[in-house]
């Protein structure tokens, strides 16, 4: 069974950082795209970052230049590192993984639990 486990959301001022890991765990073959997704209330869960086994990146134009994605391949591991946070920034932000279970299998989506972030003086 695969579960993916997210650690380090959390309270903050405007302005401050938060840095969020996502750790996959279970009989793994192969992880490829791993990527962050937020959802605000009453909002639809969107794109935050998302990054190749490679270490291509590619960011939403909210957080340019803000936020950097990361990833630890012999620790399946995905980090978002989150600066200069804004009140519109809360959410809870959601890990994925595109994870393949074995070689002949294919690739399917794996979500986390998720984590909130709040960005609040």
């Amino acid at each position: 069974q695969v579960q993916l486990v997210e650690s380090g959301g959390g309270l903050v001022q405007p302005g401050g950082s938060l840095r969020l890991s996502c750790a996959a765990s279970g009989s793994i073959f192969r992880i490829d795209d791993m990527g962050w997704y937020r959802q605000a209330p009453e909002k639809e869960r969107e794109l935050v970052a998302r990054i190749t086994s490679g270490g291509s990146t590619n960011y939403a134009d909210f957080v340019k230049g803000r936020f950097t994605i990361s990833r630890d391949n012999a620790k399946n591991t995905v980090f978002l590192q989150m600066n200069s946070l804004k009140p519109d920034d809360t959410a809870v932000y959601y890990c994925n993984a595109q994870i393949r279970l074995a070689r002949w299998s294919y690739d399917q989506p794996y979500w986390g639990q998720g984590t909130q972030v709040t960005v609040s003086s």
